[in-house]
């Protein structure tokens, strides 16, 4: 099994090389990291068109592209392989990526190329930052891969990939109480806007913090979270609102000069 690894935090930050050393011990699995020079966190899936991309490779063995973590994964598996992994994983994000974060999460972003080039993918993250039990978020990964590995020939036969979003609470190994199955929950807005002054004296802004969660009952990926689990949550690229297309049809039959 052929894997590739990415992430947004940058080739050399301490989950990515966590996450390498921890599949790569996996039986019968080759490793192969491309991802961005410098950190890149919410870069989302953004892609670099207007400039040019250089790919260079540092002294582990990993690659490093200057430009944002889906173009790392685009870049791979559009030529710079030369092979169709069987698995497109990113991170470990260093801090979480659950409710709303996964919108803006470049860790994400990396995940959801692989998937929409049919191939299975995930996204791990730890639900706070600063790598603290680092190795165990790197053993739980390890261990929902190699649960997964022999589904991927049969997904890949069907051309039907998918795309999890995972993250792992950063406690010691016995306190995690598992994987548990879970749905985004929600944010409120986020903290506002931070202004300063340039040494030029221009205006200039930062964007703020996250705001707290909102929606983290049962179920939701939050209240997993808190609770000692690892959050395994299926994602979609699909975002039309079904349920209210109905509701829109008459609008559009009214411009088009219609009837409902």
């Amino acid at each position: 099994m052929k894997i590739l690894i990415a992430n947004d935090d940058g080739f050399q930050a301490p989950g990515i090389v966590a996450l390498h050393d921890a599949l790569k011990a996996l039986p019968d699995v080759e490793v192969e990291v491309v991802a961005p020079e410098h950190n890149n966190s919410a870069k989302s899936n953004a892609l670099t068109l207007h400039s040019p991309l250089y790919v260079h490779q540092a002294a582990n063995g990993f690659r490093y592209v200057n430009g944002t973590p889906a173009d790392c994964v685009h870049i791979a598996l559009t030529g710079l392989l030369g092979y169709r992994p069987d698995l497109v994983v990113s991170g470990i994000n260093n801090g979480a990526n659950m409710g709303d974060d996964t919108i803006y999460s470049g860790t994400v972003g990396a995940a959801m190329e692989g998937y929409l080039f049919g191939i299975p993918a995930i996204a791990f993250s730890q639900t706070e930052k600063g790598w603290k039990h680092l190795d165990v978020a790197a053993a739980k990964a390890a261990e929902l891969v190699q649960q997964l590995l022999p589904s991927l020939p049969e997904a890949q036969r069907r051309q039907e990939p998918w795309l999890l979003n995972v993250n792992i609470p950063c406690l010691p190994l016995a306190q995690i109480k598992g994987f548990k199955v879970t749905r985004l929950g929600r944010r409120h807005a986020a903290e506002p806007v931070i202004r300063q002054e340039s040494p030029r004296g221009e205006t200039m802004f930062w964007i703020g913090g996250a705001g707290p969660a909102r929606d983290d009952v049962d179920g939701t990926d939050f209240h997993a979270a808190l609770q000692g689990f690892a959050t395994i949550t299926p994602l979609q690229v699909d975002l039309t609102d079904h349920d209210r297309l109905p509701y829109w049809a008459p609008t559009a039959a009214s411009l088009s000069g219609g009837g409902a």
